[in-house]
């Protein structure tokens, strides 16, 4: 397809790789690939898979002849490069959150975009409004890509793999300038914290690796939450509600109890930022017999995150406290650690990222996220894995969007990535 008209690319580079990696893009977010909760299995759907078959087939296409599905649901896939450069990792992940619709989505292309607020189609209650959005306004002249507002776009994670797809594309009919060895890993499960599960880094054969699960144009995160997850289980006792006066213990009532002893004003991702860390009630889900609340606790300070924790536990216990007849149970799960100390390690995997960063004509930015990658938890694991930048926003929302021109800059930077480890320290 054509390439939209619209504000200039970051690079020549960037200009002749944003055609692939839009098509890419539109066709992949068209695939559901929700992940769920409470599953126990892996992949924790199976309609997950859809999109990692059809990554196998395409990465063939591209002459990459090893590409695999593994046992454990992730792709693998190689591109040959010079043999004494180090081996890159390029790592994204297929699936979305849970917490929004992904079923039938429509993509939007606003093409040179005029700066006015827009109203997706699909629903014009969820519009995208310059004035609340500086990395909106900030893109007068950008291609836009939206969802039609009745569903999440899936930028989250599908504009990395798009341009994962589109930079190995180019660097497979490109040979030369020589490029790292590459290998290519497509997870699933990330947005429910068991992307890397599993995950076989001897398979991997990676020296040094990259998720792509950044937003904002330019940026290296390079510090993550660490994280825990919390579920609390409360059982009651369901009664008639006819006959239930001095029997009834009703769990939904004293699950809300605990969400509403949470502090108003401090400790919530809607009243912090930064490196503050928070404690997140994120999904509640039961009857009068039994009630689950789910809890993600969040910080960058390891011992912050302990007193989360334990803040979560008092409250467990006051709960149980004035309904002895009630049984509360609180599972907790580490999820990831911060992976900064593990980055600041290997100084040259932040530095190649910042040269290759400037080398496709962005300006690169140091950043931390509110969040975590399949990367803090590979880093933990003796690999480093910082996140690059992708170009989309407003993830887990309605009202995502993402720039082509900053999708284009993100692959461009993935080749030029590669050109880098290639070259002698």
């Amino acid at each position: 397809m054509d390439r939209p008209a619209g504000a200039a690319f970051a690079s020549p580079l960037a200009s002749e790789l944003s055609s692939d990696v839009l098509e890419r893009f539109l066709r992949y977010v068209r695939i559901d690939t929700q992940a769920a909760y409470r599953s126990t299995r892996r992949p924790s759907t199976e309609k997950q898979l859809g999109l990692s078959r059809l990554l196998v087939e395409e990465l063939r296409e591209i002459g990459l002849e090893d590409a695999e599905l593994t046992a454990n649901a992730t792709v693998f896939a190689t591109l040959p490069g010079a043999a004494d450069a180090p081996v890159l990792g390029l790592i994204a992940h297929v699936d979305t959150t849970p917490d929004v619709s992904a079923e039938g989505v429509s993509p939007v292309v606003h093409e040179s975009w005029e700066g006015l607020p827009i109203a997706l189609p699909g629903d014009s209650r969820q519009v995208l409004d310059p004035e609340q959005l500086p990395e909106l306004a900030a893109r007068v002249g950008h291609d836009l890509v939206t969802s039609d507002g009745t569903t999440l776009l899936g930028a989250d994670d599908k504009a990395g793999v798009a341009e994962i797809v589109a930079a190995v594309a180019y660097l497979a009919r490109h040979p030369e300038p020589g490029h790292a060895p590459i290998r290519v890993a497509f997870t699933v499960d990330e947005e429910i914290g068991r992307g890397a599960d599993g995950f076989d880094l001897e398979a991997f054969g990676a020296d040094v690796a990259y998720t792509l699960d950044g937003s904002g144009l330019g940026e290296l995160e390079i510090e993550t939450f660490s994280a825990t997850s919390v579920r609390v289980t409360v059982r009651g006792l369901s009664v008639h509600p006819g006959t239930a006066k001095g029997k009834l213990v009703n769990a939904v009532k004293l699950a809300a109890e605990l969400v509403a002893s949470l502090p108003r004003d401090r400790l919530s991702p809607e009243t912090t930022e930064d490196r503050q860390g928070y404690v997140h009630p994120h999904r509640i889900a039961g009857n009068v017999e039994e009630a689950v609340v789910d809890f993600i606790a969040r910080d960058h300070d390891e011992e912050l995150l302990v007193e989360h924790v334990e803040l979560l536990r008092a409250l467990v216990e006051d709960v149980a406290r004035r309904e002895p007849r009630a049984r509360v149970e609180l599972e907790v799960r580490d999820s990831y650690r911060n992976m900064r100390p593990y980055i600041e390690e290997n100084p040259r995997v932040v530095d190649a990222a910042l040269e290759a960063i400037r080398r496709s004509g962005v300006e690169p930015k140091l950043a931390i996220t509110r969040g975590g990658t399949d990367g803090a938890v590979l880093s933990s694991r003796g690999l480093p894995t910082p996140n690059l930048f992708t170009g989309g926003q407003e993830y887990h929302s309605l009202r995502e969007w993402a720039s082509v021109q900053d999708m284009a800059a993100a692959a461009a930077t993935v080749v030029e990535l590669a050109r880098v480890w290639a070259e002698p320290v």
